[in-house]
């Protein structure tokens, strides 16, 4: 059964020079990496493999390869990537992000929550931390303590998007179609909300049975074949309960 994404892998990607058999065995120069870093999760996942068998040693690729891996569902080799360089660089925050949010999306967080703890404590005055602990602590049923993160993400970075939308899919999860569907309204309507939460919010509605509206967003959100793909995905899962599945095959953590 797929999931969606946001885009498929193409061969012309693929057969770029720098994803192609690295000769040379040089790391890629910054203009291609940022490139790739624009591109689907396929494409980024090989580069960045590509990049970390090169310099196992470079923390940018292991975290930009984690977050791909976990894109791309594939949510314990997004573990060991971060792992890995966490070995090289003890107290790389990014890192420990990363590893939460793959803990967190294999249904796991406990194992996350001491490298977010740790993340929350290095990057003070950064809201992600306090954001995606609000998740693990759900998940873990320590809801007092996901109350507390979430308000100080909150107090950060007040009306963010990414954790609004964090914490409507935890309310998704627990069969809160309404709450989630207003958490989602409000951080959709904010100046930065990206792609991801209004996705979220056409899932929502999805699943309360609002699918009019629900393709509405999807359709002015994305290019045509991904839309049919994720209002397929939502169609079917609207036949059923809402479980905590839902949120996490969906990939909605930010």
């Amino acid at each position: 059964m797929s999931r969606p994404l946001l885009l498929i892998a193409t061969l012309a990607a693929l057969a770029l020079p720098s994803v192609a058999l690295a000769q040379d065995r040089q790391p890629a120069s910054a203009e291609t990496r940022a490139t790739y870093d624009r591109m689907d999760p396929l494409s980024r996942s090989l580069f960045w493999q590509q990049e970390s068998e090169i310099n196992p040693a470079d923390p940018v690729a292991g975290v930009r390869l984690a977050q791909a891996l976990r894109e791309l569902g594939q949510f314990d080799q997004a573990v060991q990537a971060a792992d890995k360089v966490l070995v090289v660089q003890p107290d790389n925050a990014e890192a420990m992000i990363e590893l939460g949010r793959a803990h967190i999306a294999r249904g796991q967080a406990f194992y996350g929550i001491a490298a977010l703890e740790r993340a929350r404590d290095l990057l003070t005055g950064d809201w992600r931390p306090w954001s995606l602990l609000g998740v693990a602590y759900q998940q873990v049923r320590r809801e007092a303590d996901a109350q507390v993160a979430w308000a100080e993400g909150l107090r950060l970075s007040p009306d963010n998007p990414s954790i609004l939308s964090n914490m409507a899919m935890v309310r998704l999860t627990s069969g809160d179609l309404p709450g989630a569907e207003a958490l989602l309204r409000r951080a959709a309507a904010h100046p930065q909300a990206g792609l991801q939460v209004k996705q979220n919010l056409a899932l929502v509605l999805g699943l309360s049975g609002n699918l009019g509206e629900a393709e509405t967003i999807l359709r002015r959100e994305l290019p045509p074949q991904v839309a049919d793909r994720n209002l397929a995905w939502i169609r079917e899962r609207a036949a059923g309960p809402v479980t905590a599945d839902s949120g996490r095959t969906w990939q909605s953590l930010q």
